[in-house]
């Protein structure tokens, strides 16, 4: 778990992470969450106020966790 970042740790410790493929399943929950809290510009066009592009960098932020967690 040393290889991952500081997020993706703490994300493992409050999920525990004694089951097998939690790393998946978190990753997907992850990924959902992240579609509800600020949709994908591809999927949803928005103009580029700051507020949508602090959106998409938050989005971001949590898929590159989710990432991390598959490649495990």
């Amino acid at each position: 778990m040393t290889d991952l970042s500081p997020a993706a740790q703490a994300v493992l410790r409050a999920a525990g992470d004694s089951e097998p493929g939690i790393y998946a399943t978190i990753a997907a929950a992850l990924r959902a969450a992240a579609d509800q809290v600020a949709p994908s510009d591809a999927d949803e066009p928005r103009n580029y106020l700051p507020m949508a592009i602090e959106c998409q960098r938050i989005r971001q932020d949590i898929l590159a966790i989710a990432a991390e967690l598959e490649d495990q």
